[in-house]
């Protein structure tokens, strides 16, 4: 699907779109429930899952009734009911719904009319024979009971117009609860569930599957989706996509998240790894601040942007490979993030345009100057303990471009080295630097006490064996940087331990960084001593 397809598909979400009322919903706050699909073996063992789950913080639980191994129908559904410390939902998913169900439907639907009868608060059936089972439960309805009519689409998302009949076939089919539930080729295939959500006349399920639907699982609570799934464990899922309620509730702050909450996030391919949704939203509580910061796993950042125009999605950090995208795409950026050719903050005015700032610099030189500074004790205070040295950065991305730009603006001669020597002898013409290929890297050593700062992805995990320069030339360092922080420890940074020389890992150029970009998001002071406490209990981990 090209883009201009693509923005045809997906709306901008506007303001407008964001704030207008919630049909007969009228969402004054975070009312978005937490539900945990228990799948087990046996009913016991789903009743010993949904205490837990109870404990965790959920609201409710969906019992996969085809996920027990030995099921006996009017047995099993009286422990369920009965015994379940948690309101129920109960799906029994067929295998032409990607469920594991392959018998006689009219026996599977007798079963679901059974779990009603025995006291449950929700069955999920499948839009393809909802009118059939509302039509026979119709009189015999208890009034708290409601029925959940789902469509799955495991291919994509439909257009917005495609969307809206389906939800209108769902509504026409008698369902008290519509739950659509869709695939994310795009993260902005999302902004078109939003639009459903908020312009919905009933309460709305909208989700949408895979690591770019992410958002859709933590926004409903933004834009007045009724429930949530989140898992009792990593790994153990229902559908793709699908967090766990511990990094629902307490990385992300779920039950603090409600119409007027600003988003924020971190734009970037891959983005799974990183640290930056722990840091502020732990910040953001500390300190009352109505907001929350996710992952945002983006493709292209043009029609990212484009398509999530609302005020609300107020700011972005950028990442790999996105930085120099960004720095062409702002309407305003500022002068040494434009030196840099590299945007890594970006902030969303009041007027809707878009600023661009770099932070990368100051979070890796300062660590850098900090660490020397530290052994360096001859250095006159008023120079730089870079000023003079022979600087190796790795990397001619946007991060390369940030560290060799501080190293220059310090007084360092500066050296590039690239997989791509165009790459490499491009950045170092526009900085007044040298540039070699990473392939020369391990036989270059004109001076003794170099500094080298690797700004790639080498390292990174998975890879975390692979190292850019061999550990033997090492020894003519006297400072390694290594701008990965998952792991702390790359192997570079290790190799260069051993070789007794002096190390700062990513982490510190994280925290660094961040300082100025929470203040840009949030108008107020960084508070650096939590930050740094934050980081150093996630470095144990």
């Amino acid at each position: 699907m090209d883009n201009t397809e693509m923005k045809r598909n997906s709306p901008p979400l506007d303001s407008s779109t964001a704030l207008l009322g919630l049909g007969n919903k009228e969402i004054t706050k975070n009312s978005s429930l937490v539900c945990v699909p228990i799948m087990a073996d046996s009913a016991d063992l789903m009743i010993a899952d949904a205490c837990k789950a109870k404990t965790s913080g959920a609201d409710l639980v969906e019992i996969r009734l085809d996920s027990l191994k030995i099921f006996n129908p009017q047995t099993d559904l009286q422990i369920l009911t009965k015994e379940c410390p948690l309101p129920t939902l109960f799906t029994y998913r067929p295998k032409w719904e990607c469920g594991q169900y392959d018998g006689d439907e009219n026996e599977r639907l007798e079963v679901l009319r059974l779990a009603m009868e025995l006291g449950a608060d929700y069955v999920d059936v499948e839009l393809q024979v909802a009118r059939e089972f509302i039509d026979s439960i119709r009189g015999k309805k208890p009034q708290k009971f409601k029925v959940i009519v789902s469509s799955h689409n495991y291919q994509e998302t439909p257009s917005l117009d495609d969307l809206g009949k389906l939800v209108a076939r769902i509504q026409e089919s008698g369902a008290d609860i519509v739950k659509i539930a869709t695939t994310a080729l795009d993260i902005t295939d999302v902004s078109r569930i939003f639009h459903i959500i908020v312009h919905s006349q009933v309460p709305v399920i909208g989700l949408v599957m895979g690591e770019r639907g992410l958002i859709s699982r933590i926004l409903c609570a933004k834009f007045g989706g009724y429930l949530t799934f989140a898992t009792l464990e990593a790994g153990i899922i229902s559908a793709p996509g699908q967090p766990t309620i511990q990094d629902l509730l307490t990385l992300y702050n779920f039950r603090q998240i409600g119409p007027d909450s600003k988003v924020f996030g971190l734009i970037g391919k891959p983005v799974a790894h990183s640290k930056s949704p722990r840091l502020y939203n732990e910040a953001f509580k500390s300190i009352g601040f109505n907001g929350v910061y996710v992952h945002f796993l983006v493709d292209d950042i043009v029609n990212f942007l484009e398509t999530y125009s609302s005020a609300d999605f107020a700011g972005f950090s950028c990442t790999i490979p996105h930085k120099e995208a960004a720095a062409q795409f702002c309407d305003e950026v500022h002068p040494v993030a434009k030196s840099i050719g590299a945007v890594n903050c970006i902030i969303r005015r009041h007027d809707g345009k878009f600023c661009g700032y770099n932070t990368d610099y100051v979070g890796a030189i300062s660590a850098i100057e900090g660490k020397l500074q530290d052994h360096d004790t001859g250095s006159p205070q008023s120079t730089s303990p870079l000023s003079g040295r022979l600087f190796i950065v790795i990397g001619a991305g946007g991060a390369g471009k940030a560290v060799a730009y501080g190293a220059k603006v310090k007084g360092a001669k500066v050296v590039i080295a690239n997989r791509t020597y165009e790459r490499a002898k491009e950045l170092a013409e526009t900085i007044g630097a040298d540039a070699i290929t990473l392939a020369d890297l391990d036989n270059f050593h004109p001076e003794e006490n170099m500094i080298l700062a690797n700004t790639t992805s080498i390292g990174m995990q998975p890879k975390v064996e692979e190292t850019p320069i061999s550990k033997h030339a090492l020894r003519y360092y006297s400072l390694v940087f290594d701008a990965v922080y998952t792991p702390v420890m790359t192997r570079l940074l290790k190799d260069a331990e051993e070789s007794g020389v002096k190390i700062v890992t990513g982490l510190e150029m994280f925290v660094g960084q961040a300082y100025e970009q929470y203040e840009r998001f949030t108008g107020m002071p960084a508070p650096k001593e939590l930050f740094r406490k934050i980081m150093k209990l996630d470095s144990k981990i």
